[in-house]
């Protein structure tokens, strides 16, 4: 049993003869094939050849009033009349040329098959008698070979190789199958330790599954071309082995070898442009790396450029390279084959219209994220406020700022809208003198604010992370009606620890004032209680708090 694969080919094949054996000679005999029916331009002329079982007799030209396919015609059905006609013997003398007036007529028996005219002696530039007499010698040889091609004895024959050489051709295609799984096997066997050796050392960039997969369709591939190459050549040789199937046996290599002449030619005619091309990537590749390299040591500090900070290198060779790129598109368009024709014109003004109708909101992130580099708001690790979001800058890229939130979450924000927000930066003077904590307090006029700012003070000393210096400072912000606000004030060198230190402030404030018996009176006051709101000291741990650990005697 023939295996599976092998129905395809087999399927292609049976094709082919089925549609080979509607060929009949009558249906040749009712109209034209395909080659008579195409009429050539010559010169401006209307010419057609009069083809008999895929041969070319003659041509013939056309006349306004008798179109030269209509002559093709014509001349084709008294052919075959007479290539029919047993009785006929083209080698007795009858099939003469008979001088007409304005042409000379090629007959047999009286019965005239063509007549030329001068003007198809013009179009083979050669007198009117000579191409009669040329013409009489191909009508004898065609009539036999018309007739010999259609004897029981050469169509038996031709049948006969038609079996054997669909039989060679599918044990070529059994052949081809068997030599792909066999190179597949052996390949494997030797090849498989090495890649597995590459992936390692390429610590897994490159993927053993990966590198089979293109492997393996590399192999297909050359399979199914061994395979077409096969079938087209049987259905070449199957056609051209009956007279009715002959004139297609040209056309079915015709299909594949004619596109692949024109690419072949388009490619030839192309390689000075190719040559261009390959050296302007050369240059281009070049350039880039050296353009890279340059801001590399800029943003390393190896290179220092007067009024040009190292954060700004990276961002400055991305804009660089895109307009080198570009730059470089534009000298190269005119050399890409195939870039004057209307097909790429209209491929490339569609691009432009949907880039121009879907990247608006692309290019409007990508100039702000630039514009955020050159303006330096804010630098990867500074604690920031953008917006409503307050967070460390985790990373700035060209579309989005990413923010890690005090909760520990991640915040993309669109660089549009940091541009068009305010930014408040917590983190850009601590490393000099540190960002400025503050808080309020509202205390009666009871309180002398000599104490009340002693107080804060205090707290703000007990307070660890806080700076000694700059020391902290106390601001009375106003007097209201029923208290004063005190502002207390203190520097931190660790923007991301605000969070915490605002929390042990608070703590702080709050058991100093409960130490001294002041109480603080904010946010709102309508009235002296009946007894002071405060906790004495001996509540400041009460449960389920826990009070510190007294240090161990030493």
């Amino acid at each position: 049993m023939l295996k599976r694969r092998l129905v395809t080919p087999l399927l292609v094949m049976c094709l082919v003869l089925v549609a080979s054996g509607l060929f009949t000679p009558s249906a040749f005999a009712a109209k034209p094939d395909a080659e008579t029916s195409a009429n050539l331009l010559t010169d401006g002329l209307n010419v057609a050849p009069v083809v008999i079982d895929g041969k070319i007799l003659f041509q013939v030209r056309g006349l306004s009033a008798i179109p030269a396919h209509y002559r093709v015609k014509r001349i084709k059905q008294r052919f075959i009349a007479v290539a029919e006609d047993p009785e006929i013997d083209p080698s007795d003398g009858t099939l003469v040329a008979v001088a007409e007036t304005g042409g000379i007529s090629l007959e047999f028996g009286g019965t005239s098959i063509v007549t030329f005219l001068p003007i198809d002696a013009e179009l083979e530039a050669v007198p009117l008698g000579i191409l009669a007499e040329a013409s009489l010698l191909r009508l004898r040889v065609a009539i036999t070979d018309y007739r010999v091609a259609r004897t029981p004895e050469r169509l038996l024959r031709s049948t006969g190789v038609l079996v054997g050489i669909t039989a060679l051709a599918a044990l070529l295609i059994l052949a081809c199958i068997a030599l792909h799984k066999w190179f597949r096997r052996v390949v494997e066997q030797r090849a498989k330790r090495h890649i597995e050796r590459l992936e390692q050392a390429s610590h897994r960039i490159i993927h053993s599954g990966q590198l089979w997969g293109w492997f393996g369709a590399l192999a297909r591939g050359l399979k199914m071309v061994l395979i077409v190459a096969i079938i087209l050549a049987w259905a070449n040789t199957a056609l051209g082995l009956y007279p009715w199937t002959r004139p297609f046996a040209a056309g079915v290599f015709r299909l594949v070898m004619d596109p692949l002449a024109k690419m072949g030619t388009g490619i030839v005619q192309s390689v000075p442009n190719i040559a261009f091309l390959v050296i302007l990537v050369l240059v281009v590749r070049f350039i880039l790396g050296a353009t890279r390299t340059f801001f590399l040591r800029v943003d390393r500090g190896w290179i220092r450029l007067e009024s040009f900070e190292r954060e700004w290198a990276m961002p400055t060779y991305r804009i660089v390279r895109v307009a080198i790129v570009a730059f470089a598109l534009v000298v190269a368009y005119p050399y890409i084959p195939g870039s004057d024709s209307e097909a790429f014109k209209g491929l490339g003004i569609l691009i432009g219209i949907v880039l121009s109708i879907g990247s608006t909101s692309f290019i409007a992130n990508t100039v702000a994220g630039y514009s955020l580099t050159y303006r330096a708001a804010y630098r990867v690790g500074d604690r920031v406020r953008i917006g409503e979001h307050v967070g460390e800058v985790v990373d700035i890229r060209a579309q989005n700022t990413r923010l890690r939130s005090l909760k520990n979450e991640e915040v993309n924000i669109p660089n549009s809208v940091v541009v068009t927000s305010a930014v408040l930066n917590y983190s850009a003077y601590q490393r000099d003198e540190g960002v400025i904590l503050h808080t309020e307090v509202g205390i009666g006029y009871d309180t002398p604010w000599r104490q009340v700012e002693a107080m804060l003070l205090m707290a703000a000393e007990r307070t660890e992370g806080l700076l000694r210096d700059p020391a902290p400072f106390v601001l009375q912000r106003s007097l209201g009606d029923f208290t004063v606000i005190y502002e207390l004030n203190a520097h931190c060198s660790d923007a991301r620890r605000m969070a915490r230190l605002y929390s042990d402030l608070h703590g702080h404030i709050q058991d100093v004032f409960n130490e001294y018996g002041v109480q603080i009176m904010s946010p709102n006051y309508e009235q002296d209680p009946e007894l002071p709101k405060m906790v004495s000291p001996g509540d400041f741990y009460a449960a389920p708090a826990t009070p510190p650990q007294d240090p161990s005697p030493t």
